[in-house]
């Protein structure tokens, strides 16, 4: 099975940060119960930091750097766990969903790890 290609990433990347900003209106505007707007505000915030993480991912990997191939779809997997799941809590669905987020969590940093081992592609010269 043949995984998504960088513009494939990229269009989903900018659908994510377009959603990001949008629930970030949404809470600065619409929202009245402060606990509701906070975990909006939060899921828009790391959404929108791994939309931009998704776009450095296929800067490295224009940039000689194939591994970091893999970073975004735990960037934007990890983005529909935390932020979906704050949005969903916002909205009514059961506070237990809460213990799901840190999921999301943890693909933002196996991501960010992912991302540091393919930086060591960059500019290599050395075949090792």
């Amino acid at each position: 099975m043949k995984g998504l290609a960088r513009r494939d990433w990229l269009t989903l990347a900018a659908l994510n940060g377009f959603s990001a900003i949008a629930m970030g209106a949404f809470a600065a505007h619409a929202v009245k119960d402060p606990r509701a707007v906070e975990w909006i505000r939060t899921g828009a915030q790391y959404a929108f930091w791994h939309t931009m993480a998704t776009f450095a991912s296929a800067a490295l990997m224009g940039m000689g750097a194939a591994r970091a191939r893999f970073a975004p779809a735990f960037f934007l997997t990890g983005s529909l766990i935390f932020a979906g799941t704050l949005y969903a809590m916002a909205f009514g669905a059961p506070r237990w969903l809460g213990a799901v987020t840190p999921i999301g969590g943890v693909l933002f940093l196996i991501g960010w790890a992912w991302l540091a081992v393919s930086a060591r592609d960059v500019d290599r010269t050395d075949p090792r």
